[in-house]
């Protein structure tokens, strides 16, 4: 499939290493993806990862590219040190909020803000943080200290500030995992959890934090299947879970992207996962394995972005802007005072 149309397609791919080969360029500029994601195999030094993202932008040749990154903190951290900060896990701030929940917000934003500042330097657009699932005693450990806590209020708070300390540093946060990953007891990348949780408790509970910060100008689907609100498919692919409740109850308007379409929650061939998830309303997809031979068969498979998603996507973009000044070091400083009061 040709893409003649001047839209980039619905997809977001990785790459395999610390530089981009010939051929994952050429291949890059002919499919022209939406943009692409790094993972700890592509992040070496701050001076490489420069220069990795200069020739992924370059690739392209366009302006309206984004490149993602996983920096949550804790487990999910792809920029490690010794040359980059060592950031905490989201429960670390979880445990703050349940002494001093004033003390945790300052404490989440401000880390949030290094964050951004280390990602915008590195000319990274957009972190898929802040995770906002619920942790509940069965929460399978692939979310476990992801989890800023149980209690939705505590987790919209701390999820607002993770988000305005990104936007302020020139980077765009991504509220995950729509509708809510906490109730899964097994690990989405291996298998398809399934959460039998009625809608009424769903929408009490797991659904608030998402409500509350509605107004993200990113998403991110997971790959459970909610019998209460659709019995045949995973909420990545199921046009039921995004227009009623991600886009209708939830009230989510901004971009929509799915999970990485490689987890083995979905079945079938990867074609076949990103018709689905985008037949159910995901703006664009996710493919992270960073594997050439089927970056390339999604590369002619995928279409381009439809208007709907052109439309969200701009909005997306304008909601960045440029780093306000800090002090980091003084920031650090506030920040660990924080942490260990």
């Amino acid at each position: 499939m040709s893409n003649n149309s001047g839209r980039p397609r619905a997809i977001l791919f990785g790459c395999a290493g610390t530089q981009l080969t010939a051929a994952e360029r050429d291949l890059f500029n002919k499919t022209q993806p939406l943009g692409f994601i790094l993972f700890g195999r592509n992040c070496q030094t701050p001076g490489q990862l420069r220069d990795l993202v200069a020739s992924l932008r370059e690739s392209l040749g366009r302006d309206d590219i984004l490149v993602l990154i996983d920096q949550e903190g804790g487990r999910v951290t792809r920029l490690r040190e010794p040359h980059w900060r060592a950031n905490p896990p989201a429960s670390r701030f979880g445990e703050l909020a349940a002494h001093d929940l004033d003390q945790a917000i300052e404490a989440a934003g401000i880390n949030a803000r290094l964050c951004a500042a280390e990602l915008h330097a590195a000319g990274i657009d957009v972190n898929c943080a802040p995770t906002l699932d619920l942790h509940r005693p069965e929460t399978t450990h692939a979310i476990g200290d992801r989890a800023y806590s149980g209690d939705p209020s505590i987790v919209a708070a701390l999820g607002r500030a993770v988000c305005e300390g990104h936007l302020a540093g020139g980077v765009l946060p991504v509220i995950k995992h729509l509708p809510g990953h906490g109730r899964a007891t097994v690990d989405s990348h291996h298998e398809l959890p399934v959460v039998k949780a009625s809608h009424a408790d769903l929408s009490d509970n797991d659904f608030q934090p998402f409500s509350a910060l509605a107004s993200s100008p990113v998403g991110m689907t997971c790959h459970l299947l909610f019998p209460d609100l659709d019995p045949d498919k995973p909420a990545t692919q199921s046009r039921r879970i995004i227009a009623d409740v991600i886009r209708g109850e939830i009230g989510f308007d901004g971009f929509l992207l799915s999970d990485d379409i490689s987890m083995r929650a979905l079945g079938g061939g990867l074609v076949s996962r990103t018709v689905k998830a985008l037949a159910a309303g995901c703006d664009a997809v996710l493919h992270c394995t960073g594997l050439f031979d089927e970056m390339a068969e999604l590369g002619e498979a995928v279409p381009p972005m439809e208007t709907a998603a052109v439309t969200r996507f701009e909005s997306a973009l304008a909601e960045k802007r440029q780093p306000d000044d800090i002090d980091a070091s003084a920031l650090a400083a506030r920040l660990a005072a924080l942490l260990d009061a």
